[in-house]
């Protein structure tokens, strides 16, 4: 067994976002994990910021946050108010939208369907840099 972690600094810009770290995780297990199996354990230390593992590039990164927009509208109703006008909602995100996954890691690769793809998930319009730490264990 062995362990191995590394920190992303991911630039999200002033709009909300589904940055796809598909490659970046690819690129960390053809260092960390060569040929062996084992898992991939993502973690974003943010408090307005997700994880999430689907399609990418046809609509569906839209739709997400559409439907984000839908259940936590960016409004003043929220309790939390700090920062842009409905940042309270982004404080809610992490638990719709966890801040951590696990994936498993088969001869160095992510066992992912086709068209599954692992997306940071960030409507915080007021952080445009997020940390990502991706870790090996296997």
């Amino acid at each position: 067994m062995a362990f191995t972690s590394t920190v992303l600094t991911v630039t999200t810009g002033s709009t909300e976002t589904v940055h796809d770290l598909t490659r970046d995780c690819e690129r960390f297990l053809a260092d960390a994990a060569p040929g062996r199996d084992g898992l991939l354990h993502l973690f974003v230390p943010h408090a307005t910021a997700g994880l999430a593992i689907l399609e990418t590039g046809a609509g569906s990164d839209d739709d997400l946050l559409t439907a984000l927009h839908h259940l936590l509208p960016p409004d003043d109703r929220w309790q939390h108010r700090h920062g842009s006008p409905g940042h309270g909602r982004d404080h809610v995100l992490p638990a719709l939208i966890p801040p951590y996954a696990t994936i498993p890691v088969l001869n160095g690769r992510m066992e992912l369907g086709t068209w599954q793809s692992v997306c940071l998930v960030d409507t915080n319009k007021d952080n445009p840099e997020r940390k990502v730490r991706l870790s090996f264990l296997g």
